[in-house]
């Protein structure tokens, strides 16, 4: 190989390293602003949520699998529930033992009160043949007697009813306890979301907790910035944003829903060293749940961009217009309304 291609070789790998290393900066350089905006590296992000077994028991049936959206209250997967089945049905048999003995206590009381109403008619028969001497007193002290008997009767029989009625109560709580075990078998998930993990399978037995699925909420779609404190003390939550992803030709207004009140030294995710180096201040940009749900198929975690955020005005001033590269927005999409406050 002459020394003509050697050149050539290495002026073409130059050449590459050049513009790579251009496009690297250009990737990681955000746009100029005027004054009254401030900028940060982030990447789009949602909370994961785990549907979870709460009971043990063994997998009958998953309903989707990695990549599904699901809508919130989906069925998603469902635990098999023969043995609580068995169950419920004993206790179902335990609340009709006990109704029927309620049933018992309320005849019981009925004859008692029959029984007192007839030893207190006795007694008034009575009361009126001993002034007459027609019978002895003897027998005037038995129909007392026989009246004080029939009245601790109807109570002993009222408190047999009260008793067999709270027995009623706990023979339905365990009935409700095992129709709810059995209703939770049946796993729904919580959030609109996309399905990103299957962690079970049919067939296999899961702990109290076990996992079934993850799915990324897509009710709840932000980026998190790293900004220092002078431009985190001119950001009002609710104050208006727009994020511009890498892979976008247009904007994504948000608002803004958190700013941190204590600094911290940024993630490594962050680009540059020189950032990370640095105490700065959390702040997180939502975007709008209606402009999410007209394009959830296109919703995708993890791609990277600059969430642009307005600051606060002083009283009486007006905000500044929002750069020409941020005045596009996507379809369907409406100006997150300007907090000034």
């Amino acid at each position: 190989m002459n020394n003509t291609i050697k050149k050539l070789i290495y002026g073409g790998v130059l050449i590459i390293v050049i513009a790579g290393a251009w496009a690297v900066w250009q990737y990681f350089q955000a746009q100029p602003l005027g004054a009254g905006f401030a900028s940060g590296n982030g990447r789009i992000e949602a909370v994961q949520v785990d549907i979870s077994t709460k009971i043990a028991g063994r997998v009958d049936t998953i309903m989707a699998q990695e990549g599904d959206l699901v809508q919130a209250e989906q069925i998603v997967a469902k635990i098999n529930t023969d043995q609580l089945r068995a169950q419920l049905i004993g206790a179902e048999a335990n609340v009709a033992s006990a109704e029927s003995q309620v049933a018992s206590a309320l005849a019981a009381i009925e004859q008692a009160k029959a029984e007192q109403l007839l030893a207190e008619q006795e007694l008034h028969r009575a009361r009126e043949l001993v002034k007459n001497n027609h019978i002895s007193k003897e027998t005037y002290d038995t129909r007392v007697s026989q009246v004080a008997v029939a009245k601790a009767a109807l109570e002993a029989a009222k408190a047999g009813l009260v008793y067999r009625e709270r027995m009623v109560d706990a023979v339905k709580a365990s009935t409700t306890e095992i129709q709810t075990q059995i209703d939770d078998c049946v796993l729904k998930s919580p959030v609109i979301g996309r399905v990103i993990y299957r962690l079970a399978e049919p067939g296999e037995v899961l702990g109290s907790g076990g996992k079934v699925l993850t799915v990324v909420n897509l009710a709840d779609v932000y980026m998190e910035v790293f900004l220092p404190s002078a431009q985190a003390n001119s950001i009002a939550i609710g104050a208006e944003a727009r994020i511009k992803l890498d892979i976008l030709d247009f904007a994504i207004p948000a608002s803004v829903c958190f700013v941190s009140p204590e600094s911290q030294f940024t993630p490594k995710q962050v680009e540059t060293l020189s950032e990370r180096e640095k105490l700065m201040f959390r702040a997180k940009v939502r975007i709008p749940q209606n402009l999410v749900q007209s394009h959830i198929d296109d919703v995708k975690t993890g791609v990277r961009g600059v969430a642009y955020i307005r600051l606060t005005t002083k009283s009486g001033e007006k905000p500044a217009p929002w750069p020409d590269f941020l005045q596009k927005l996507p379809p369907q999409a409406e100006p997150v309304s300007v907090n000034n406050n």
